[in-house]
């Protein structure tokens, strides 16, 4: 295997990323497609913002606790369950749009159901991938490689979903979703001999444990805290990017695939870069570099009227969000013990998509009420002021 690619020499590891692929390929057509069709039906900033925030919220008071439990099961077992949670849930919204039921309040609690299953789904997976690889020296590998899947198809997914809303309807990209969960499923079905630690004790004992040593760990802490600024800063102009889209580029459906593309593009180039490296010497300087990438990319959105810098800063954004979240996942997975992987990685995705919800909420609500350019620009600004304090801290941090 060439060195990028090496983590694909584990039939386990291979299995679940070709499953994986199509089920976060199909995940990407049916966003875009129910951010175009919200926005189409109500001109709603606020109800995109609420919708972003109740798919994700749900992680920021689940995952820790989902963390406690994942220590303790079985993960292949536990992962095809939840794949039918998510099939389930797709073919109730495919339902509800052929049927014309789809409102602010069945949009909403369907939001809030993709919420709580991607809350269980997320750690478990994310803690699952370094179960696939034997060496601990490809588990970075793996992990770039496992957001290389997730960015590919944010580059393939949304122009797919522009060019089907323009040629056929919502209705067909959600049955497409739908049909992509079975992938994974049987993915998961085909691992054999997979080795899977689980932690001793009550479900309160091990969730505890998990939070002591985050707090006990100063560079824990501080991983954790950049996590929640960037994703409440930075991550937040998903919930409003068709209003770029629609009123800014005076765009359709093809414009917003094309804005969720060039981030996918930057994203997908970030994960390339990373799979392919192997000094991890310098990774929080990488970490706090691209933080400062979307502190910049915020300000053009927010001060720049120009179709390119839209472009020019979704590519900013897309790289610059992927290398700091994919850097910390890495530094986590590698120095964390076996039997807690399962419990700080929760939390680490808790907060990562948790703060990203927050955003997306905050980012529609200010839309409304101060337009979508100077809510951009006040997130540049609070991102700003975060790294500059970050920037004066006496030492960094060591793993």
């Amino acid at each position: 295997m060439p060195k990028i690619f090496q983590s694909l020499s584990y039939p386990n590891f291979r299995n679940y990323f070709i499953g994986h692929t199509l089920s976060t390929l199909g995940t990407w057509i049916q966003q875009v497609a129910l951010a175009w069709l919200v926005y189409d039906l109500t001109k709603s900033a606020a109800l995109l913002g609420m919708i972003a925030f109740f798919a994700m919220a749900p992680q920021l008071v689940l995952s820790p606790f989902v963390g406690a439990v994942i220590d303790k099961v079985n993960k292949q077992l536990a992962l095809i369950f939840v794949q039918g949670l998510l099939l389930f849930q797709s073919i109730l919204l495919a339902y509800l749009t052929h049927s014309h039921l789809l409102n602010s309040t069945t949009i909403i609690s369907l939001s809030l159901l993709l919420g709580i299953f991607t809350a269980i789904d997320t750690p478990l997976r994310q803690s699952f991938i370094s179960d696939l690889v034997n060496d601990k020296n490809n588990i970075a590998n793996a992990l770039a490689l496992n957001a290389m899947i997730f960015n590919s198809c944010r580059f393939i997914g949304p122009p797919i979903a522009g060019f089907l809303l323009a040629t056929s309807n919502a209705l067909t990209c959600f049955i497409l979703n739908a049909c992509s969960y079975l992938f994974l499923m049987i993915a998961l079905a085909l691992m054999k001999n997979v080795n899977i630690s689980k932690a001793t004790g009550n479900i309160k004992n091990v969730l505890k444990e998990g939070y002591l040593f985050i707090f006990n760990n100063k560079e824990y802490s501080r991983m954790m805290l950049n996590i929640a600024c960037l994703n409440l800063t930075a991550s937040s102009y998903v919930a409003i990017l068709p209003i770029f889209a629609k009123d800014h580029l005076n765009g359709n459906e093809t414009t917003l695939g094309y804005l969720w593309g060039m981030a996918g593009i930057g994203s997908l180039l970030s994960s390339l870069i990373l799979a392919n490296t192997q000094n991890f010497e310098r990774i929080q300087q990488r970490i706090f570099i691209n933080m400062c990438v979307c502190a910049v990319a915020l300000f053009m959105l927010g001060l720049i009227n120009v179709q390119f810098s839209y472009y020019l800063a979704m590519f900013l954004l897309g790289f610059g969000i992927s290398t700091a979240n994919v850097s910390t996942n890495i530094l986590i997975q590698r120095n964390t013990p076996v039997l807690l992987r399962g419990r700080i990685v929760s939390i680490y995705t808790s907060i990562r998509f948790g703060f990203d919800a927050v955003g997306g909420l905050l980012a529609g609500i200010l839309a409304t009420w101060l337009g979508v350019k100077i809510t951009m620009f006040t997130f540049g600004c609070i991102l700003a002021v975060y790294l500059i304090g970050f920037s004066y801290r006496k030492k960094p941090i060591q793993l």
